[in-house]
């Protein structure tokens, strides 16, 4: 690829993961947005793990001439140098923002909170048509769906400082499904299951200890987010098919199940609000009405600009 559409690519994934990173705003609507959607779609369905294991004996014999022709084949064909960059690019937004959320939860963590219940209550709100309750097993779905993200995000909201590397290692496999999807925020899978905070100040806890050069603080979030990245390529490889089927085949009964998933969610950041307001003095109510509307502003100004795209 020319420089310039590496360029381009990298600064396409950097708005991808500074959405990702942001509960209630898809990464995968950013990708339709900036006209990825499609070939990140395809490159994503062409990474056969037989393929990837394929790569391994021409890696090992590339010093000579022909394996590396072939390897450098096969790699354009799984389209790995654009995936790569826009990994990159997205990693890198992921950081900033991670830091960044680190940061606002430490000096205004109610109404960070409350930024983030107005992204998740105005993305239930914009998705509202694609959800529905036309019968009984739509019902269900539904019923279903908003109380099992009620009653994990209860037991998320109490306990958002433990890190499990088994829930790490599955919250990584979860999330890259929602990132990968437009509508779907991954973010709100983090939060949702009490492990957004675990990984975002995982990321800043290991930037930190990098640029102190402190390599032994820097052992536990590396980790972490190790653990979260293999949950994650293994997602990538697996159940992301089986989102992509659902979402193929069985359309309607996924979205209402997801947006309900989302409505129940809320008890999360709704409950980290009312711990985090000491006192409900009309500058903290302002303060939480004023994050809330900013989080539900965003959320619905990218859904007036993103209305007339279809996946």
């Amino acid at each position: 690829m020319p420089a310039r559409d590496l360029a381009v690519v990298y600064l396409k994934g950097a708005c991808m993961g500074a959405a990702d990173a942001v509960p209630g705003v898809s990464g995968g609507t950013i990708a339709l947005i900036t006209g990825i959607y499609e070939r990140l779609v395809n490159a994503v369905a062409s990474l056969d793990p037989r393929d990837v294991l394929a790569l391994v004996p021409l890696l090992a014999a590339a010093r000579h001439a022909e394996p590396r022709a072939e390897l450098r084949a096969e790699l354009l064909r799984m389209d790995v140098p654009f995936l790569t960059v826009l990994a990159v690019g997205v990693l890198s937004a992921v950081v900033t923002v991670a830091n960044v959320v680190t940061a606002a939860t430490a000096v205004a963590p109610g109404p960070t909170y409350a930024f983030f219940f107005g992204l998740v209550a105005a993305s239930v709100v914009v998705l509202r048509a694609d959800f529905t309750l036309s019968s009984p097993r739509l019902l269900g779905i539904a019923v279903a769906g908003f109380a099992l993200a009620f009653l994990v995000s209860g037991q998320a909201s109490g306990g958002t400082g433990t890190t499990n590397l088994l829930v790490v290692f599955l919250t990584g496999a979860l999330a890259i499904c929602a990132m990968v999807l437009p509508g779907i925020s991954g973010s709100l899978i983090l939060l949702t299951i009490g492990q957004y905070l675990v990984m975002t100040t995982a990321v800043h806890s290991l930037t930190r200890a990098l640029f102190r050069g402190n390599l032994a603080a820097a052992t536990d979030p590396f980790l972490v987010l190790a653990v979260f990245s293999t949950g994650a390529l293994i997602g990538l490889l697996t159940f992301a098919r089986v989102v992509s089927y659902a979402f193929d085949h069985y359309r309607t009964a996924t979205l209402t199940f997801l947006i309900a998933l989302m409505a129940g969610s809320l008890r999360a950041p709704g409950e980290q609000v009312l711990a985090e307001t000491p006192a409900w003095t009309p500058t903290a109510v302002a303060a939480l009405l004023a994050a809330a509307a900013v989080g539900g502003g965003l959320v619905a100004a990218l859904d007036h600009y993103t209305n007339d795209l279809g996946y």
